[in-house]
Protein backbone atom coordinates (compact mmCIF):
# COMPACT_ATOMS: atom_id res chain seq x y z
CA UNK A 1 0.00 0.00 0.00
CA UNK A 2 1.24 3.44 -0.81
CA UNK A 3 2.77 5.36 1.95
CA UNK A 4 2.14 8.62 0.76
CA UNK A 5 -0.93 10.68 2.83
CA UNK A 6 -3.40 11.95 0.46
CA UNK A 7 -5.87 14.89 1.17
CA UNK A 8 -8.59 15.89 -0.71
CA UNK A 9 -10.63 19.19 -0.35
CA UNK A 10 -13.69 19.04 -2.92
CA UNK A 11 -15.64 16.13 -3.33
CA UNK A 12 -18.15 17.63 -5.90
CA UNK A 13 -19.34 16.51 -9.26
CA UNK A 14 -15.63 15.39 -10.17
CA UNK A 15 -14.11 15.02 -6.47
CA UNK A 16 -16.23 12.58 -5.48
CA UNK A 17 -14.74 9.97 -8.36
CA UNK A 18 -11.27 11.14 -8.23
CA UNK A 19 -11.11 10.57 -4.12
CA UNK A 20 -12.77 6.87 -4.52
CA UNK A 21 -10.24 5.90 -7.03
CA UNK A 22 -7.53 7.44 -4.71
CA UNK A 23 -8.85 5.23 -1.89
CA UNK A 24 -9.15 2.06 -4.59
CA UNK A 25 -5.05 2.31 -5.38
CA UNK A 26 -4.46 1.91 -2.10
CA UNK A 27 -3.76 5.41 -0.53
CA UNK A 28 -4.75 6.60 2.85
CA UNK A 29 -7.16 9.37 2.27
CA UNK A 30 -7.83 12.62 4.35
CA UNK A 31 -11.15 14.27 3.18
CA UNK A 32 -12.64 17.55 4.12
CA UNK A 33 -16.40 18.02 4.29
CA UNK A 34 -18.88 20.75 2.94
CA UNK A 35 -22.79 21.00 3.31
CA UNK A 36 -23.38 18.23 0.57
CA UNK A 37 -23.09 14.97 3.00
CA UNK A 38 -23.69 11.99 0.35
CA UNK A 39 -20.71 11.61 -1.13
CA UNK A 40 -18.81 12.29 2.38
CA UNK A 41 -20.13 10.28 3.51
CA UNK A 42 -19.93 7.74 0.57
CA UNK A 43 -15.86 7.93 0.97
CA UNK A 44 -16.01 7.71 4.45
CA UNK A 45 -17.61 4.61 4.13
CA UNK A 46 -14.93 3.17 1.92
CA UNK A 47 -12.26 4.24 4.62
CA UNK A 48 -11.43 8.19 4.33
CA UNK A 49 -11.19 10.39 7.26
CA UNK A 50 -12.98 13.48 7.49
CA UNK A 51 -11.20 16.31 8.89
CA UNK A 52 -12.63 19.44 10.20
CA UNK A 53 -10.41 22.10 8.55
CA UNK A 54 -7.81 23.08 5.66
CA UNK A 55 -5.01 23.34 8.55
CA UNK A 56 -5.27 20.05 10.39
CA UNK A 57 -5.38 18.18 6.91
CA UNK A 58 -2.01 20.24 5.92
CA UNK A 59 -0.46 18.93 9.37
CA UNK A 60 -1.46 15.16 8.15
CA UNK A 61 -1.05 14.75 4.73
CA UNK A 62 2.21 14.61 2.24
CA UNK A 63 -0.01 15.54 -0.72
CA UNK A 64 -3.39 17.94 -0.55
CA UNK A 65 -6.08 17.75 -4.17
CA UNK A 66 -7.85 20.72 -4.40
CA UNK A 67 -10.98 20.68 -6.43
CA UNK A 68 -13.06 23.70 -6.07
CA UNK A 69 -14.88 26.32 -8.59
CA UNK A 70 -12.87 28.88 -8.99
CA UNK A 71 -9.38 30.48 -7.94
CA UNK A 72 -11.61 32.56 -4.84
CA UNK A 73 -12.51 29.12 -3.09
CA UNK A 74 -8.83 28.25 -3.76
CA UNK A 75 -7.42 31.40 -1.92
CA UNK A 76 -9.92 30.86 0.92
CA UNK A 77 -8.46 27.18 1.73
CA UNK A 78 -5.40 28.41 1.68
CA UNK A 79 -5.73 31.81 3.66
CA UNK A 80 -6.68 32.49 7.47
CA UNK A 81 -5.56 30.51 10.92
CA UNK A 82 -7.61 27.42 9.82
CA UNK A 83 -6.16 27.42 6.34
CA UNK A 84 -3.58 25.26 4.28
CA UNK A 85 -0.23 27.60 5.12
CA UNK A 86 -0.91 27.80 8.44
CA UNK A 87 -0.55 24.02 8.77
CA UNK A 88 1.72 24.02 6.14
CA UNK A 89 5.14 22.03 6.32
CA UNK A 90 8.36 21.02 4.57
CA UNK A 91 7.87 18.80 1.47
CA UNK A 92 3.86 19.45 1.54
CA UNK A 93 2.59 19.22 -2.23
CA UNK A 94 -0.86 20.89 -3.21
CA UNK A 95 -2.53 19.65 -6.29
CA UNK A 96 -4.81 22.37 -7.49
CA UNK A 97 -7.38 20.65 -10.09
CA UNK A 98 -9.39 23.71 -9.90
CA UNK A 99 -9.74 25.41 -13.22
CA UNK A 100 -8.13 28.67 -11.77
CA UNK A 101 -6.92 32.38 -13.05
CA UNK A 102 -3.26 31.71 -13.33
CA UNK A 103 -2.42 34.80 -11.71
CA UNK A 104 -3.67 33.73 -8.30
CA UNK A 105 -1.86 30.28 -8.96
CA UNK A 106 1.61 31.83 -9.45
CA UNK A 107 1.15 34.18 -5.73
CA UNK A 108 -0.01 31.16 -3.88
CA UNK A 109 3.06 29.05 -5.09
CA UNK A 110 5.11 31.79 -3.87
CA UNK A 111 3.47 31.62 -0.37
CA UNK A 112 3.56 27.84 -0.20
CA UNK A 113 7.51 27.47 -1.26
CA UNK A 114 8.30 29.95 1.15
CA UNK A 115 7.02 26.78 3.66
CA UNK A 116 8.92 24.66 2.02
CA UNK A 117 6.32 23.52 -0.10
CA UNK A 118 5.23 23.28 -4.11
CA UNK A 119 2.03 24.02 -5.63
CA UNK A 120 1.11 21.99 -8.65
CA UNK A 121 -1.73 22.91 -11.08
CA UNK A 122 -3.17 20.17 -12.54
CA UNK A 123 -6.95 20.83 -14.10
CA UNK A 124 -8.74 18.44 -15.52
CA UNK A 125 -10.73 17.49 -18.80
CA UNK A 126 -13.92 15.16 -18.81
CA UNK A 127 -16.58 14.99 -17.03
CA UNK A 128 -17.82 13.48 -14.09
CA UNK A 129 -18.50 9.93 -15.62
CA UNK A 130 -14.56 10.08 -16.17
CA UNK A 131 -13.83 10.93 -13.36
CA UNK A 132 -15.66 8.21 -11.67
CA UNK A 133 -13.99 5.56 -14.19
CA UNK A 134 -10.61 7.29 -13.58
CA UNK A 135 -9.81 8.43 -16.76
CA UNK A 136 -9.50 11.94 -16.78
CA UNK A 137 -7.30 14.15 -18.76
CA UNK A 138 -4.51 16.46 -16.79
CA UNK A 139 -2.44 18.92 -18.06
CA UNK A 140 -0.21 19.70 -14.97
CA UNK A 141 2.24 22.49 -14.14
CA UNK A 142 4.98 22.12 -11.95
CA UNK A 143 8.52 21.46 -11.92
CA UNK A 144 10.21 18.59 -13.35
CA UNK A 145 11.21 16.78 -10.11
CA UNK A 146 7.92 17.69 -8.67
CA UNK A 147 5.78 15.91 -11.44
CA UNK A 148 7.62 12.89 -11.15
CA UNK A 149 6.74 12.36 -7.35
CA UNK A 150 2.60 13.32 -8.12
CA UNK A 151 2.73 11.52 -11.46
CA UNK A 152 1.53 8.18 -9.60
CA UNK A 153 -0.64 10.09 -7.75
CA UNK A 154 -2.59 11.49 -10.46
CA UNK A 155 -2.20 7.91 -12.57
CA UNK A 156 -4.97 6.76 -10.14
CA UNK A 157 -7.71 9.09 -11.22
CA UNK A 158 -6.28 10.25 -14.93
CA UNK A 159 -6.37 8.64 -18.17
CA UNK A 160 -4.50 11.16 -19.97
CA UNK A 161 -1.73 13.21 -18.34
CA UNK A 162 0.36 16.06 -20.02
CA UNK A 163 3.29 18.08 -17.88
CA UNK A 164 2.99 21.33 -19.72
CA UNK A 165 5.63 23.36 -18.32
CA UNK A 166 6.29 25.18 -15.09
CA UNK A 167 3.63 25.96 -12.32
CA UNK A 168 1.38 28.12 -13.49
CA UNK A 169 0.95 26.99 -17.27
CA UNK A 170 -1.21 24.38 -16.18
CA UNK A 171 -4.34 26.43 -15.46
CA UNK A 172 -3.10 29.09 -18.99
CA UNK A 173 -3.78 26.02 -20.98
CA UNK A 174 -7.25 24.53 -19.31
CA UNK A 175 -7.81 28.16 -20.01
CA UNK A 176 -7.09 27.98 -23.41
CA UNK A 177 -8.97 24.43 -24.12
CA UNK A 178 -12.32 26.20 -22.40
CA UNK A 179 -12.34 29.00 -24.85
CA UNK A 180 -12.33 26.39 -27.50
CA UNK A 181 -15.00 24.73 -25.76
CA UNK A 182 -16.90 27.82 -24.99
CA UNK A 183 -16.41 29.08 -28.09
CA UNK A 184 -17.70 26.15 -29.98
CA UNK A 185 -20.69 26.33 -27.46
CA UNK A 186 -21.71 29.94 -28.72
CA UNK A 187 -21.17 28.79 -32.06
CA UNK A 188 -23.24 25.46 -31.90
CA UNK A 189 -26.11 27.06 -30.61
CA UNK A 190 -26.13 30.26 -32.59
CA UNK A 191 -26.02 27.72 -35.55
CA UNK A 192 -28.97 25.79 -34.84
CA UNK A 193 -30.96 28.29 -33.78
CA UNK A 194 -30.38 29.76 -37.10
CA UNK A 195 -31.17 26.63 -38.74
CA UNK A 196 -34.11 26.62 -36.83
CA UNK A 197 -35.16 30.05 -37.79
CA UNK A 198 -34.90 28.83 -41.88
CA UNK A 199 -36.52 25.80 -41.56
CA UNK A 200 -33.91 23.14 -40.77
CA UNK A 201 -34.30 21.49 -37.58
CA UNK A 202 -31.49 20.90 -34.94
CA UNK A 203 -32.06 17.02 -35.64
CA UNK A 204 -31.00 17.59 -39.13
CA UNK A 205 -27.70 19.86 -38.11
CA UNK A 206 -26.57 17.29 -36.22
CA UNK A 207 -27.07 14.44 -38.67
CA UNK A 208 -25.16 16.48 -41.10
CA UNK A 209 -22.49 17.73 -39.09
CA UNK A 210 -22.12 14.94 -36.89
CA UNK A 211 -21.48 12.55 -40.03
CA UNK A 212 -18.83 15.42 -41.54
CA UNK A 213 -15.45 16.48 -40.64
CA UNK A 214 -16.61 18.99 -38.47
CA UNK A 215 -18.04 16.60 -35.85
CA UNK A 216 -15.74 16.00 -32.71
CA UNK A 217 -16.97 14.68 -29.06
CA UNK A 218 -18.02 18.01 -27.71
CA UNK A 219 -20.39 18.64 -30.44
CA UNK A 220 -21.96 15.19 -30.08
CA UNK A 221 -22.34 15.86 -26.28
CA UNK A 222 -23.60 19.72 -26.81
CA UNK A 223 -26.08 18.18 -29.39
CA UNK A 224 -27.74 15.43 -27.02
CA UNK A 225 -29.11 18.30 -25.32
CA UNK A 226 -30.00 20.51 -28.13
CA UNK A 227 -31.38 17.72 -29.86
CA UNK A 228 -32.54 15.13 -27.54
CA UNK A 229 -33.14 17.14 -24.69
CA UNK A 230 -30.66 14.91 -22.97
CA UNK A 231 -28.39 16.91 -20.24
CA UNK A 232 -24.44 14.90 -20.10
CA UNK A 233 -22.60 17.84 -20.55
CA UNK A 234 -22.63 18.74 -16.48
CA UNK A 235 -21.33 21.79 -16.78
CA UNK A 236 -22.49 25.43 -15.65
CA UNK A 237 -23.16 28.65 -17.57
CA UNK A 238 -21.40 30.29 -14.18
CA UNK A 239 -18.54 28.05 -14.47
CA UNK A 240 -18.11 28.73 -18.03
CA UNK A 241 -18.63 32.43 -17.75
CA UNK A 242 -16.09 32.76 -14.59
CA UNK A 243 -13.77 30.79 -17.13
CA UNK A 244 -14.23 33.35 -20.12
CA UNK A 245 -13.27 36.00 -17.44
CA UNK A 246 -9.64 34.11 -16.23
CA UNK A 247 -9.18 33.81 -19.83
CA UNK A 248 -9.37 37.47 -21.14
CA UNK A 249 -7.63 38.80 -17.96
CA UNK A 250 -5.05 36.54 -19.59
CA UNK A 251 -5.04 37.72 -22.65
CA UNK A 252 -5.44 41.38 -21.62
CA UNK A 253 -2.25 40.80 -19.45
CA UNK A 254 -0.31 39.84 -22.33
CA UNK A 255 -1.56 42.35 -24.59
CA UNK A 256 -3.18 40.79 -26.61
CA UNK A 257 -6.02 41.53 -29.50
CA UNK A 258 -9.02 38.36 -28.56
CA UNK A 259 -12.10 39.44 -30.38
CA UNK A 260 -13.58 36.04 -30.20
CA UNK A 261 -12.54 35.60 -26.54
CA UNK A 262 -14.20 38.90 -25.79
CA UNK A 263 -17.27 37.56 -28.10
CA UNK A 264 -17.43 34.46 -26.07
CA UNK A 265 -17.45 35.76 -23.19
CA UNK A 266 -20.44 38.84 -23.52
CA UNK A 267 -22.32 35.67 -24.71
CA UNK A 268 -21.84 33.64 -21.07
CA UNK A 269 -22.08 36.88 -19.08
CA UNK A 270 -25.47 37.63 -20.72
CA UNK A 271 -27.29 33.85 -19.77
CA UNK A 272 -25.62 34.61 -16.65
CA UNK A 273 -27.10 37.95 -16.03
CA UNK A 274 -30.20 36.49 -16.83
CA UNK A 275 -30.17 34.09 -14.24
CA UNK A 276 -29.50 30.95 -15.63
CA UNK A 277 -26.00 31.29 -14.60
CA UNK A 278 -26.73 27.40 -12.82
CA UNK A 279 -28.00 25.60 -16.37
CA UNK A 280 -25.74 23.37 -17.69
CA UNK A 281 -23.90 24.67 -21.13
CA UNK A 282 -26.02 22.96 -23.81
CA UNK A 283 -28.79 25.07 -22.83
CA UNK A 284 -26.97 28.36 -24.22
CA UNK A 285 -29.29 26.63 -27.32
CA UNK A 286 -31.99 28.11 -25.64
CA UNK A 287 -31.09 31.01 -24.33
CA UNK A 288 -30.22 32.09 -28.23
CA UNK A 289 -33.93 31.15 -29.57
CA UNK A 290 -35.41 32.97 -26.91
CA UNK A 291 -33.69 35.95 -27.90
CA UNK A 292 -35.06 35.41 -31.40
CA UNK A 293 -38.53 34.54 -30.91
CA UNK A 294 -38.35 30.95 -30.70
CA UNK A 295 -38.84 27.96 -28.71
CA UNK A 296 -36.19 25.24 -28.82
CA UNK A 297 -38.40 22.48 -26.98
CA UNK A 298 -40.73 22.34 -30.27
CA UNK A 299 -38.05 23.32 -32.91
CA UNK A 300 -36.17 19.95 -31.17
CA UNK A 301 -38.93 17.46 -31.81
CA UNK A 302 -38.91 18.10 -35.22
CA UNK A 303 -37.63 15.34 -37.93
CA UNK A 304 -36.19 13.93 -33.74
CA UNK A 305 -36.43 9.72 -34.59
CA UNK A 306 -37.88 9.46 -30.89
Amino acid sequence: MPETKVGFIGVGYMGHGMAKNLLQKGYPLWIKGNRNRSPIDSLVGMGAVEVATPREMAQTCDVIHLCLSNSPQVEAVFNGPDGILAGARDGLIVIDTTTADPTSTTMLAAELEQMGGALVDAPLGRTPKEAEAGTLDAMVGCAPEVFERVKPIIDCWAGNITHVGETGSGHKMKLLMNFISMSYAALYAEATVMGAAVGIPPAKVREVIGSSRLSNGFFDAFMTYAVDREEVHKFTISNAAKDLRYLNAMADDAGLVTVMAAAAKQYFAHVEASGNGADFVPKITDHVARLNGLDMEVEAAKGRTN
